[in-house]
């Protein structure tokens, strides 16, 4: 074809959208800073880097929306699920990665496809790319400042932003087995999945203290946090609630500690981190504290007392636009149709929601060019509930980032008895239902797509 598409950001959303519009025929020209500039968070010279964590969180796609986005993905043939399913470690009912090979299996199958060019070039502003029927802008939460601004002024509107922090990661031979043990909450999947490290109810207290206390980095004069609440720092949930810890990361509910007969109070849970499983994340342990104080109150943990830090936590600032305002249902620009977003950008949050969007965003790019009207997927699926809270205009007031979960699909009211009276179902059911429903809408859409 002689119609070619621009992707500016080659990470998980634009990675999927290249992919995706190149195996179609169509000629890509993917547009990366890196290696030459790189984000604060970034480290990684190749594409698909993991940043905050190595899990894509829980696999179960019967009763987890997540995992029902992971089966839609598989079969819909998304590279970031092939390749995720290629390097995947140990973690329980969740699918995690080896982050290192996930982002270099990634990269090789983007820079070896003859329909993609990458062009190592931080783009500054929409108006460098003149020469593509479409451009599709994934440059992520942390999209540089200079496109950042451009992209403000070309929208009309204020871009809005919070701050998104990572967990650190221990190497794995530093963890006193003495006081930790191996077992996942449960004991659903390997008990090697997770090591769990205890603390009593003095220890747990004696540790919420000195968070509330600790040093943390502090924020520019211009910056305001405003934090997505499905990933705070550990110390703004202990400024919650003294005992918020205990529901949330630190919850000891399902593990038996096979040192001592005393129930743990509080229990920190380390996650494999690479394939070798030689380094442990710190489930749910990303701050804000300065290093110094991360390593001194870490190691009040029982178990890490010794422990030597691959990565220790950090903040950065991500940035979103006001998609249901900005964006018409195919993620294109009311303002400007030429131009696309994908990706975390675009409000969804989380690796897998970023990448569905990538998905998507190069479908209909592709449609766009064989001028064809794009083929939206149904409401039902987790393709289209995430879509749906991107565009759909009753969501532009109040409209924050958001993880795919069954709150966001479209109700289900089915009968669950006998006695012909019917009732909502509930629970690990409605669940189900939910996932049989949309497997079975989306196995037609796919159909349709690709006839």
């Amino acid at each position: 074809m002689d119609r070619k598409v621009a992707v500016v950001g080659a990470g998980l959303a634009g990675s999927e959208a290249a992919w995706q519009i190149a195996k179609k025929g169509i000629h890509v020209d993917l547009y990366d800073m890196k290696p030459h500039h790189f984000s604060p968070a970034h480290k990684n010279k190749n594409f698909a880097e993991l940043v905050c964590s190595n899990s894509l969180r829980s696999d179960d796609y019967m009763h987890n929306a997540v995992g029902l986005l992971h089966e839609e993905m598989r079969k819909a043939g998304s590279l970031m699920m092939d390749i995720a399913d290629q390097t995947k470690v140990p973690a329980g009912g969740a699918l995690a990665v080896d982050r290192e090979k996930f982002a270099q299996k990634i990269t090789d199958a983007i820079v070896s496809n003859p329909n993609i060019t990458v062009i190592s070039k931080e783009i500054k502003s929409m108006e460098e790319i003149t020469d593509s029927f479409l451009t599709i802008i994934a440059t992520g939460p942390l999209t540089s400042e200079a496109l950042a601004l451009d992209i403000k002024k070309n929208i009309d509107e204020e871009a809005l932003s919070f701050y998104d922090a990572i967990a650190p990661v221990v190497y794995k031979e530093s963890i006193d087995f003495s006081k930790a043990w191996y077992q996942s909450r449960y004991d659903k999947g390997s008990r090697y999945d997770y090591i769990n490290c205890p603390l009593s109810k003095e220890q747990y207290e004696h540790f919420v203290e000195e968070l509330l206390n600790a040093q943390k980095v502090e924020f520019h004069d211009f910056e305001k946090a405003e934090y997505f609440n499905g990933c705070l720092p550990i110390e703004v949930m202990a400024e919650r609630g003294f005992e918020t810890l205990r529901f949330g990361p630190m919850k000891p509910v399902g593990l038996t500690n096979p040192h001592s007969s005393e129930k743990p109070y509080a229990v920190v849970q380390l996650r494999q981190d690479n394939a070798e499983d030689t380094l442990r994340n710190i489930v749910g342990f990303q701050t804000k504290m300065t290093y110094g104080e991360q390593k001194r109150i870490f190691s009040l943990i029982p178990g890490l007392e010794k422990a030597e830090f691959a990565r220790l936590g950090g903040i950065h600032k991500n940035t979103f636009i006001k998609s249901p305002l900005l964006l018409d249902q195919f993620l294109r620009l009311k303002s400007n149709t030429k131009i696309m977003f994908a990706g975390q950008i675009t409000g969804c949050e989380g690796y897998v929601e970023s990448a569905s969007i990538g998905f998507l965003a190069g479908l209909f790019a592709t449609q766009l060019c064989l001028d064809k009207m794009p083929s939206l997927p149904p409401r039902e699926t987790a393709f289209g509930s995430m879509l749906s809270h991107l565009c759909d205009v009753q969501n532009q007031e109040d409209y924050q980032p958001m993880n795919i979960n069954f709150g966001l699909f479209p109700d289900l009211i089915v009968s669950q008895n006998t006695d012909h009276k019917s009732k909502p179902l509930k629970g690990a059911l409605k669940k189900e239902a939910y996932a049989t429903r949309a497997l079975e809408k989306l196995d037609h859409w796919l159909k349709k797509i690709t006839d």
